[in-house]
């Protein structure tokens, strides 16, 4: 991981929050310690240059951090991180809560191995998330489909008078002859029997 995007308060139409010693500060250290600063002034070049950075480091108060993921992580999942120093601390205290998509935390106090440390451990935590929300998304797809079949058995039960195992080796025939996935056998009989209701 080299390349660090920036989003700091010059990069919203608000920037009188933050100042320029506290962008140089996180800058200067990151530079120092081999990493590569990109720090865009508008919100259409933070959406360019997000194509190539590893990392965004936002420097901001923690009400404009999800503003901000909410416009750049569409584009790119990457690490992000918060510079937490006194000004944008004491600016986040009534967002604490609001549970900010954050891997993790750098601060002016850090020195080069805690940083690379604190970089390390946000872009695994990140990996983490991911593979969390990939988990998640395929859980709930098969709750779903579940909630189908379970609706099309219903339904054969009380047209055929027959039990949930017979429905379901039913509908699996049903698939296997129509070389279809049994949920979309299961959702055209539940589309169709809706149909006859109506």
């Amino acid at each position: 991981m080299r390349s660090i995007l920036i989003i700091s308060g010059y990069n919203t139409v608000d920037s009188s929050s933050i100042t320029d010693s506290e962008i140089a500060l996180p800058t200067h250290l990151l530079e120092e310690c081999g990493y590569i600063v990109i720090h865009p002034l508008t919100t259409h070049q933070a959406q360019k240059e997000i194509i190539d950075a590893d990392m965004i480091l936002y420097i901001l108060s923690l009400d404009k951090v999800n503003h901000w993921t909410s416009i750049l992580t569409p584009l790119k999942r990457i690490p992000t991180l918060w510079w937490c120093n006194e000004t944008t601390s004491q600016q986040s205290r009534e967002f604490c809560e609001n549970d900010p998509s954050l891997d993790g935390i750098l601060t002016a106090n850090m020195n080069d191995f805690e940083l690379h440390w604190a970089l390390h451990f946000a872009a695994k935590q990140c990996f983490e998330r991911q593979q969390w929300l990939t988990e998640r998304k395929s859980l709930e797809v098969k709750i779903e489909e579940r909630k189908w079949i379970d609706k099309a058995k219903d339904i054969l039960c009380k047209m055929y008078n027959i039990s949930e195992a017979e429905a379901y080796d039913l509908l699996r025939k049903q698939a296997m002859n129509d070389r279809k996935r049994m949920v979309d056998v299961a959702s055209s009989i539940v589309k169709a029997y809706q149909l006859l209701l109506k």
